[in-house]
C-alpha cells in the first residue's frame, strides 16, 4: 500500500480536501481517503508521497476514433465538416502495418496522458487486438451508416454487424451498435441498430456540428445534397422536419439506452431539453473542442449547457481532426476560449460525467474508497486555491497509478 498527498485532493463527487491523503493498494484500488483537518484524523504509519499540484482521478475520453490514428495531419484544418468527411472516406486506406503501429502508439499515448477509459468509434476491427491488452478500458461504439439510403440499409448493417460481433468486449470493455449521424442513417438502419442493443447499453451519435446539418433538417436544403451525389446517393426523398437534427435522432433511437450526443456545436437549449426529457436512463453531451476548431473553427456555447444542467463530457475525436489525443489539451482549450467555465466543472466533465456516460462509474471517475479510477497529479495550475485554480498553458498532467 502507498499513500499519496498534494496541496489538494479532488475526489470530484465531494469537496476538495486540503492536504488530503489517499491510500492505494498494490492493485491501484483506493483503500483510504484521509482529511488532516478532520478531528478523527490519524496520520498513516507510512509517510505519504508528496506530489506537486492537485490529485484527481483518471480522465475519461468519451469520443475518439482510435482506428484513424494513422491519418494525423492528412486533412487540412478549417475545411468545414463536409469536405472533412470526404477526406476521411477517401484517405483512410493505408498499409495495415502502418495502421496497426499508429493504433498501438496512440493507445499508449492516451494512457500516458492520464486517460483511464475511452468511448471509441469503430467502423472496422483494426483496434480490437490493442483494446484486448490495453490498460485503458474501452467502450466500443460500432458505428453504422448507409448514406441515408434506405435500400442500402440491410447490406450496410450486415457488414457492420460482423465488426460488432468480433469487437473487443469483456475484461472491463464493452460494446454497442450505434448510428453515425442523423444525416447518414436511414429509418430501416435505425431499426436494425436498435435491434442489436437490448436497451441497457450506452450509444452515441454525432449531433449538430455544422450549419449544413441544421439546414437540411430545418429546410431540406443546403450542401448535403451535393455531398451525397458525390458518393452516388440521392436524398431528394427526404422531407425536412422543420426542427433541428437532434429532434430527428431522438425520434429514431431507443430512449432506454444511455445516450451520448457528440460535438453539439450548434445545439441550443430547446434541443438539450428535448433530448434530456426523452432519455430514460441518462443523456450526455460530449464536447471535442479541439476537433470543433480544427474542422469548423467554432465551439459550442458551454453556458447554454451549464444553464440547462446538462451532463457534459469531454472527447478528443480522432487524429484526423486533432493534433493529439489528450483530455488535458481539450480542457486547456475550453479554459482559453470560454474561461467562465468553472475549474471544478471542467474536472467533472472530464472524469465522473464521462465515467457515468460509459457506465464505468462503479470503478472510474472519482476518488472513493473501493474504486480503481487511476490517480493523476495535475500541476502548474494558475491560482493557489480551489477558488482561483485555472488550467493554463503551463498546466501538466502526470500519471501516478
Amino acid at each position: 500500500m502507498t499513500y499519496h498527498t498534494a496541496n489538494y485532493l479532488y475526489p470530484i463527487t465531494s469537496p476538495p480536501i486540503k492536504n488530503g491523503i489517499i491510500a492505494l493498494g498494490d492493485d491501484g484500488r483506493i483503500t483510504e481517503i484521509l482529511d488532516p483537518a478532520s478531528p478523527t484524523f490519524i496520520a498513516p504509519a507510512t509517510e505519504p508521497l508528496k506530489h506537486e499540484g492537485i490529485l484527481i482521478p483518471g480522465f475519461i475520453n468519451t469520443h475518439c476514433h482510435l482506428e484513424l490514428s494513422h491519418m494525423v495531419g492528412k486533412s487540412q484544418t478549417g475545411k468545414t465538416l463536409l469536405p472533412f468527411l470526404v477526406d476521411v472516406v477517401t484517405m483512410r486506406e493505408m498499409p495495415q502495418a502502418e495502421i496497426d503501429t499508429a493504433i498501438e502508439k496512440w493507445d499508449a499515448y492516451m494512457w500516458e496522458q492520464g486517460i483511464q477509459a475511452v468511448g471509441d468509434i469503430c467502423n472496422k476491427l483494426d483496434t480490437a487486438p490493442v483494446k484486448r491488452k490495453s490498460p485503458i478500458r474501452y467502450y466500443s461504439f460500432v458505428e453504422m451508416f448507409d448514406f441515408f439510403q434506405p435500400e442500402r440499409a440491410q447490406a450496410s448493417f450486415e457488414g457492420y454487424k460482423a465488426v460488432y460481433d468480433d469487437q473487443a468486449d469483456g475484461d472491463g470493455n464493452a460494446k454497442s451498435a450505434v448510428p453515425h449521424a442523423p444525416y447518414t442513417v436511414s429509418n430501416p438502419l435505425y431499426e436494425l441498430i436498435n435491434g442489436v442493443n437490448d436497451g441497457t447499453e450506452t450509444v452515441s451519435i454525432h449531433s449538430e456540428e455544422t450549419p449544413a446539418e441544421m439546414e437540411l433538417f430545418l429546410n431540406g436544403t443546403g450542401p448535403f445534397h451535393a455531398f451525397f451525389q458525390g458518393f452516388g446517393a440521392n436524398i431528394d426523398y427526404f422531407k425536412a422536419t422543420g426542427k433541428s437534427s437532434i429532434h430527428h435522432a431522438i425520434s429514431k433511437m431507443n430512449p432506454a439506452n444511455r445516450t451520448l450526443f457528440v460535438h453539439n456545436t450548434l445545439t441550443d437549449a430547446q434541443g438539450i431539453q428535448a433530448a434530456t426529457e426523452w432519455g430514460q436512463n441518462g443523456v450526455y453531451f460530449a464536447t471535442c473542442p479541439n476537433a470543433n476548431l480544427y474542422i469548423e473553427n467554432r465551439l459550442p456555447r458551454y453556458d447554454v449547457f451549464i444553464d440547462a444542467g446538462a451532463k457534459v463530457t469531454v472527447g478528443t475525436d480522432s487524429l484526423t481532426s486533432n493534433w493529439q489525443l489528450s483530455i488535458l489539451e481539450e480542457l486547456r482549450t475550453i479554459s482559453k476560449f470560454q474561461s467562465y467555465v468553472p475549474f471544478e466543472t471542467l474536472l467533472s466533465w472530464a472524469t465522473i460525467n464521462g465515467a457515468e456516460a460509459l457506465q464505468f462509474d462503479d470503478e472510474l471517475g472519482s476518488l472513493e474508497v473501493g474504486k480503481k479510477p487511476g490517480l493523476l497529479a495535475l500541476s502548474e495550475l494558475e491560482g493557489a486555491s480551489p477558488e482561483t485554480f485555472r488550467i493554463d498553458a503551463r498546466t501538466a498532467v502526470r500519471r501516478i497509478s
